[in-house]
């Protein structure tokens, strides 16, 4: 939902604010003040075209900025969204998401599920005929899952053979040279005889070899302190407590840790002893060594970063060999794959279509029931299907489309085709009160729905509303009292000129400014029978 909605110089509308809320949102107020204006006003931030002649008089730029809260949305911090449009009368457009600049395309795109615009305006997702077979699908998911998911699942896998049918290696030229090419790079990894680790461990030897001289001498002064100092002087002492052991049981222990300490110093000694006689000048080893690390690198550098990686390459390699080797049998048993699965989409397929013309009759009856509520008796609404087998989709063999027919003798057209505004609201409104429950976009915009209507048509509206508000947060703009009675929150759209300049006001209405609200609409005028006859609106309505 929109939770706050900023305009800057648009039209006549300076610099205003509306807090908007969940459900049923009513914009009333006077002729001209700038209630449609609001409305252009969402279609720009929605990404829709947008004239510069739009911008203030006497301004530079004119801005848009929209606080959406949309819980499920992973775009979205803790569910909230800003979003925010910016024009200058030299065409130049700024677009921000969540503060990342975007392109009009980009914003148009994001908004596209977010929100519907009825009215003046064609950028409602109703118009797009790509969304028609998902809305029938929703609207049909108990009858129709099933058959979808399996279908589904069998499609992914016919993507995957029908994408290696379309990898070839050109002609027999280009074959074997590829087949020479991938021979020999296995050929030169076979032959290296690889180990895991092996590099490590080789760098490792390259490290001790290269400083033979330096770990020599160490070591030789480490045997030498051992062997001339520190055991001397261990004897030494142990010689001393010897002597002086029976007087005191803690001299005694002192002695025995101290030949322990003796008999562990000779066996180290002993060990650094052994190590220098290991240490020795290998420099047709190091040779070897370099050699080795030099082949690992290269083909490090060919095949991977790690000899794991190499390995895996040769395997693949391998794979690719034996793939190309027997490219005739494979390519026949892909065809044989695909085949299968074409039958078996085929036969699925068709019984998805067969749910969706039983599924889009029921619709059309439900769709076509509201029409009539709505005093448009000779409109009838159409769900065509297409079965156009051999072209599969992710959806089925399906195309599906919308269409309306307004007036008698007349054929039925897409919903594009109509061209007037209130008479698209209301058929709007129609398809969205049958499709409130599986239509996932969250906000609904209806300007002009009152054109041409009164008395039960007004109120079959009203009552449409109210009960598509349950499900979506809805924006209406009315000049009709039966409509602005429903509203759960009305706002009040008037203009004040200040000094030479008009500008746009709103104001959030209590109960009580509703009521006088919805007697002027009535009447025009606001008598205490015009209020009285507000006040039962307002609690039938309620």
């Amino acid at each position: 939902m929109i939770t706050t909605l900023h305009i800057k110089n648009i039209g006549i509308i300076d610099d205003i604010s509306i807090d908007l809320n969940n459900g049923l949102n009513v914009l009333t107020g006077e002729t001209g003040a700038g209630k449609t204006l609001i409305i252009d006003s969402l279609s720009i931030l929605s990404g829709e075209r947008f004239s510069k002649e739009m911008i203030r008089q006497g301004e530079e730029s004119s801005f848009v900025e929209a606080c959406l809260y949309l819980p499920n949305n992973p775009n979205s911090i803790d569910g909230d969204i800003i979003i925010s449009r910016e024009i200058w009368t030299n065409g130049r457009n700024l677009c921000k998401i969540n503060g990342r600049m975007v392109t009009v395309n980009e914003l148009r795109d994001f908004m596209t599920d977010i929100i519907d615009i009825h009215g003046q305006h064609d950028n409602q997702t109703l118009m797009n005929a790509g969304t028609h077979l998902a809305l029938l699908d929703a609207f049909s998911q108990e009858c129709i899952e099933n058959n979808k998911q399996r279908y589904q699942e069998i499609y992914a896998k016919y993507l995957e053979v029908k994408s290696a049918l379309k990898e070839n290696y050109g002609d027999d030229k280009e074959k074997q040279r590829r087949l020479d090419l991938l021979k020999y790079q296995a050929k030169e990894i076979s032959d290296a005889k690889l180990k895991i680790g092996e590099d490590d461990e080789l760098q490792l030897q390259k490290e001790k070899i290269s400083n033979t001289q330096k770990i020599a001498e160490n070591l030789q002064i480490a045997n030498n302190q051992i062997d001339e100092v520190s055991i001397d002087a261990i004897s030494s002492a142990i010689r001393a407590l010897e002597k002086i052991e029976e007087y005191d049981a803690d001299y005694a222990k002192s002695l025995s840790e101290l030949k322990n300490i003796y008999y562990e110093l000779q066996e180290t000694g002993r060990d650094i002893s052994s190590y220098t006689e290991d240490v020795s000048f290998e420099d047709e080893r190091i040779e070897e060594i370099e050699e080795r690390l030099d082949l690992i690198f290269s083909l490090k550098r060919k095949y991977g970063n790690s000899i794991k990686e190499i390995l895996e390459y040769k395997d693949e390699t391998e794979q690719e060999i034996s793939k190309i080797e027997n490219l005739e049998n494979y390519i026949i048993d892909l065809k044989n794959q695909a085949k299968n699965m074409e039958e078996e989409m085929t036969n699925i397929a068709k019984q998805i279509h067969d749910t969706r013309q039983k599924e889009a009759k029921i619709l059309e009856s439900k769709i076509n029931e509201e029409l009539k509520d709505l005093e448009m008796k000779n409109a009838k609404f159409e769900v065509s299907i297409n079965l156009k087998e051999g072209e599969f989709k992710s959806t089925g063999l399906d195309s599906v489309e919308f269409l309306i027919k307004t007036n008698v003798g007349e054929d039925a057209k897409p919903l594009i085709k109509i061209a007037s505004g209130g008479e698209m609201s209301r058929i709007m409104l129609a398809i969205k009160t049958v499709l409130a429950d599986v239509d996932e976009v969250p906000i609904l915009v209806f300007d002009e729905i009152d054109t041409g209507i009164s008395g039960a048509a007004a109120n079959a509206v009203a009552e449409k509303l109210n009960r598509i508000s349950n499900k979506h947060q809805v924006i209406c703009v009315t000049h009709l009292a039966s409509i602005a009675a429903t509203g759960e929150y009305n706002y009040f759209i008037g203009k004040q000129v200040h000094g030479n300049k008009t500008k746009t006001e709103v104001k959030r209405l209590t109960e009580e400014e509703t009521i006088q609200e919805i007697a002027r609409i009535a009447s025009g005028v606001i008598t205490e029978v015009t209020l009285n006859h507000a006040k039962e609106l307002r609690k039938n309505n309620k």
